[in-house]
């Protein structure tokens, strides 16, 4: 049995998110199961370089997982031959320059959402790989999760009929950090710094809404800053100036209606994190992380409104649990065995990714107009990117 190895420098590994999900639960775990098997037979075992600032940190994890390489050197990095893929999940300011570099010295590159803070920004990333053969992907995690893949199982069945609405929730409350700690780190809101909600979840709206219902062509949208003041890491009041929620109205097909609504403002009232319904003719669900439910038109019941009289009904028992039918895996390692095949593919055709530079593109040119919305107070066409 014939074993390939790629050499993957995973820049921003001692980050949350670069850690534990695109490291431990991607590659290490890829890995762990004895690589992926191609359709040749052979074997892909990833090798990862972790790439970072702070060397007590990288070489911590390095010892932690039994790895033997890790540098802070990125142009080291980048020069290495052994190296095929460089990732980036570092924080979005820093992640132009590094995916620049990355393809001027021939990796192939794949990075976090959002790919750059600007849509010129993105469009030049793509096609400068695109000019230097280099794939290319961006992140796009949310259509792997299990409720979502129920979702597009029944949009691929027909079962909706016609799809006339969506209707989307995703937030929680995120401490102020006063009496209690954040959940989500500082930077998040400051713009000076990247965050803000918009910037943050327009991105996923946008590839997630393109696979399931077809390309945004108008947003309107009220981004704001709903709790101005909060405590940092380290006990210090800051202003806020980043929007902590959005709420939006996307144009899709068809006529189809989407109505969005992100916040770390938001007590949860809900089954999941996120949730989104979809209303057709035919029937309608409600997707999640994991879960969905379905209503079929011929189950339907006929509620009739009386606000006289206490409800009876038990709305939530009228509906049917979509089973799983499938083995559902980590979606950030799914994507990642996805990526690595359209790499060693002779034919990057019969190993296609649609995440592309391109797509990361439209979900920061979503985010930037979906700001513009907000500042001016009207609805904004969605123009189409041209490379």
């Amino acid at each position: 049995m014939a074993v390939r190895t790629v050499g993957i420098a995973l820049n921003g590994v001692t980050g949350r998110m670069g850690y534990r999900q695109h490291l431990v639960r991607s590659i290490l775990a890829i890995r762990d199961q004895g690589g992926l098997r191609l359709d040749d037979g052979t074997v892909l075992m990833p090798e990862p370089l972790l790439v970072g600032r702070n060397p007590a940190k990288l070489k911590e994890i390095a010892q932690r997982h039994d790895l033997a390489r890790w540098t802070t050197d990125l142009d080291a990095a980048l020069a290495d031959p052994t190296i095929e893929v460089y990732f980036d999940t570092q924080v979005t300011s820093a992640r132009v320059a590094a995916l620049r570099r990355a393809i001027a010295a021939g990796k192939h590159v794949y990075t976090e959402k959002p790919i750059s803070e600007t849509p010129e920004e993105a469009v030049e990333l793509a096609r400068l790989a695109s000019a230097a053969g280099v794939r290319n992907g961006v992140v796009a995690d949310k259509l792997y999760l299990p409720g979502i893949l129920k979702l597009k199982r029944l949009l691929d069945g027909g079962f909706f009929g016609r799809v006339l609405s969506v209707r989307g929730e995703f937030g929680y409350w995120v401490f102020e950090g006063d009496w209690q700690p954040a959940q989500r780190p500082s930077w998040n809101y400051r713009t000076a710094d990247g965050g803000g909600i918009v910037v943050d979840m327009f991105c996923h709206w946008s590839y997630l809404l393109e696979e399931l219902f077809g390309r945004v062509s108008a947003v309107t949208a009220r981004a704001t800053t709903h709790i101005p003041t909060r405590w940092d890491e380290n006990g210090e009041a800051y202003q806020a100036t980043a929007d902590d929620a959005a709420y939006a109205i996307f144009e899709l097909p068809d006529g189809v209606i989407a109505q969005v609504n992100s916040s770390w403002c938001v007590r949860v009232h809900r089954d999941e994190l996120v949730e989104f319904q979809v209303d057709g003719t035919e029937g309608s669900a409600v997707a999640g992380l994991r879960e969905c439910v379905v209503q079929h038109r011929s189950m339907t019941p006929k509620p009739v409104w009386n606000p006289d009289l206490p409800a009876t009904e038990d709305f939530r028992a009228q509906w049917q649990r979509v089973p799983d039918n499938a083995e559902f895996d980590n979606g950030f390692k799914v994507q990642w065995a996805e990526f690595l095949r359209h790499v060693v593919a002779e034919d990057p055709a019969r190993a296609p990714f649609r995440h592309d530079f391109m797509a990361g593109a439209r979900g920061v040119q979503l985010a930037r107009l979906g700001l513009l919305s907000s500042a001016q107070g009207r609805r904004l066409d969605v123009p189409e990117l041209a490379r």
